[in-house]
């Protein structure tokens, strides 16, 4: 049984629980991958993630003080990706992951339903996050909870399309 989940921000001392929370969730993905040698770099790239200085937050979620979830968030489409271009000045969830057997739970709804306060707190009209079709069930839960389609801040990572999503922060209601 869960009890009650707590969202925080990440501790130093628990980049490496995070890391391996990263590695635990998107392994479900492998196999949607066109070679090793991509899934191998998407992998390493998700390592390296913990520890980018453009990070603007980790949040955590807990239970009974074990970490089950996470993700992060930037400040922008240049510090998130290294794509300026895509002039997205809000903030950007990245990186959403969920232990396997805490999914289901509530647990990504309420991390970003704290990701939506904490933009509505720095003033910000929206929030982002990007997906792609490899990962159906996420952009379901993205869309129930209230975040639409942006066609204008997609792009293509080698031969894989990129979705945008973003919920309008002063329209939208969260649904939890």
């Amino acid at each position: 049984m869960m009890n009650e989940i707590v969202i925080e921000d990440l501790l130093k001392e628990d980049k490496e629980i995070v890391r391996k929370l990263l590695i635990d969730s998107y392994k479900q993905y492998e196999q949607g991958f066109y070679s090793p040698e991509a899934w191998n770099d998407y992998i390493e790239q998700i390592k390296l993630s913990v520890d980018n200085p453009n990070i603007d937050r980790i949040l955590v979620a807990k239970s009974n003080r074990k970490i089950i979830g996470t993700l992060q968030i930037f400040h922008s489409s240049g510090e998130a990706y290294n794509r300026p271009e895509l002039n997205i000045s809000s903030p950007i969830v990245r990186l959403l992951a969920v232990q396997p057997e805490a999914r289901g739970k509530g647990v990504a709804q309420l991390l970003l339903k704290t990701s939506l306060e904490y933009a509505k707190s720095k003033g910000a009209g929206s929030l982002y996050l990007h997906s792609s079709d490899l990962m159906q069930k996420a952009i379901d839960l993205y869309q129930w909870l209230g975040f639409k389609r942006d066609e204008s801040k997609e792009f293509y990572n080698r031969d894989v399309l990129v979705k945008c999503f973003r919920f309008d922060i002063k329209e939208g209601v969260v649904n939890l």
